[in-house]
């Protein structure tokens, strides 16, 4: 999962861009509104931590900005600002939770775990897949409750597969979910990181289709339909 945080208060940037890297997520930190919305305008991500306090732009406008785009990312607000108003207008523009500053770290993890599966569009923590059950609050997965020894890399692949599940997922669209700014990842560290998740799954009958110059696409497993072979595809 990839997390855009908007906060000009450096200290606190850094804090929460190491907590949430330890926690498994691509992060990737602006600190201005108008670097917010270039970024929010340009690239894919999974969801915005927002400052309301931002320089050169309010974290409002990016906001409003953000919805006039009609896009539905999740939307996290921080502000130093406990007012109801401040609140209700944030709301109402569409963003999804709110945080007053200061704030336990541990009860932004939370609130970060819950946006990140509704914007997959689940709300229950545990997605199952067959006899693949992946626990999006411990970010662990199970086969025939054994759990799997995956990298952090391996989870987060596994998060976006299972998201896209029957869909056709591009190596592109991998490193947009799976990777921070400047972080250098070939297509062949893709085809690697591929390779080592479907030999762990395979156990359980789950199969990563490769489309060759296309993408991969996770089966759907018992009772849904698979999807129809194509022409050059292989496991």
């Amino acid at each position: 999962m990839r997390i855009l945080l908007a906060e000009d208060d450096s200290v606190l940037a850094d804090g929460l861009t190491r907590s949430l890297r330890q926690s498994g997520y691509a992060i990737n930190c602006v600190n201005s509104g108008e670097d917010a919305d270039t970024a929010l305008s340009t690239q894919e991500f999974d969801l915005l931590i927002l400052d309301l306090g931002l320089p050169k732009m309010s974290g409002l406008e990016v906001l409003r900005r953000l919805r006039a785009r009609a896009s539905l990312l999740p939307v996290l607000i921080l502000t130093a600002a406990d007012s109801v108003e401040q609140r209700v207008k944030g709301l109402d523009l569409g963003a999804d939770d709110y945080m007053a500053k200061p704030f336990a770290l541990s009860e932004l993890e939370a609130r970060v775990r819950a946006l990140t599966r509704r914007g997959a569009g689940g709300g229950a923590a545990v997605v199952r897949h067959g006899p693949l059950s992946y626990d999006q609050v411990g970010r662990s997965a199970h086969i025939n409750e054994q759990m799997l020894d995956l990298s952090a890399r391996e989870l987060g692949l596994l998060e976006i597969l299972l998201g896209r599940a029957g869909r056709l997922v591009s190596k592109e669209q991998l490193v947009d979910h799976l990777c921070e700014w400047g972080e250098e990842v070939s297509n062949n560290a893709i085809e690697v990181y591929v390779h080592r998740l479907r030999k762990k799954i395979e156990v359980g009958g789950i199969r990563i289709v490769t489309v060759r110059g296309l993408g991969y696409c996770l089966e759907k497993f018992a009772g849904d339909a698979v999807p129809p072979a194509v022409p050059g595809s292989k496991q």
